[in-house]
């Protein structure tokens, strides 16, 4: 979700600078740039949808009492074995794109590093925070 904001935040700015060069009439090679760079981040936001399910396929998690695993990607995988004893806090994040979905991120936090389980619906996104919550002993704040 965060690559479509970020497409759309470097569209308005490249559309800035189309408009800058037309105003201040910039040099003819400059405003080719700006247009190719824009027609690129189009390209690139068409296939947002794909890449995001993309990543979604190739996405697991496994928790047992002694660790949560973690492990990503299709060509370059990247596997995480997290001891439940490092484990500082775990939380639960919803932003207002996963909102439109009615899904949730969790977020658990280790003493040097943060992980995120994306893509959660809310049951399972719960039920996952109370059983690492369990397993690594970590107390629930009074708000």
């Amino acid at each position: 979700m965060n690559e479509v904001l970020s497409n759309v935040i470097g569209l308005g700015i490249l559309g800035l600078f189309l408009y800058l060069s037309y105003y201040f009439s910039w040099r003819e090679w400059i405003v080719w740039i700006i247009m190719g760079l824009i027609l690129f981040t189009i390209i690139d936001m068409s296939f947002t949808p794909f890449k995001l399910q993309r990543r979604y396929q190739h996405w697991r998690f496994g928790v047992s009492e002694e660790f949560l695993q973690l492990r990503s990607g299709a060509l370059f995988q990247k596997h995480q074995m997290i001891p439940m004893t490092k484990i500082q806090s775990v939380s639960i994040h919803q932003g207002p794109f996963m909102r439109k979905y009615q899904l949730y991120q969790l977020k658990v936090n280790t003493i040097t590093t943060k992980h995120t389980i994306p893509a959660l619906d809310e049951t399972e996104a719960m039920e996952l925070r109370q059983q690492i919550a369990t397993y690594a002993n970590v107390k629930e704040r009074d708000a």
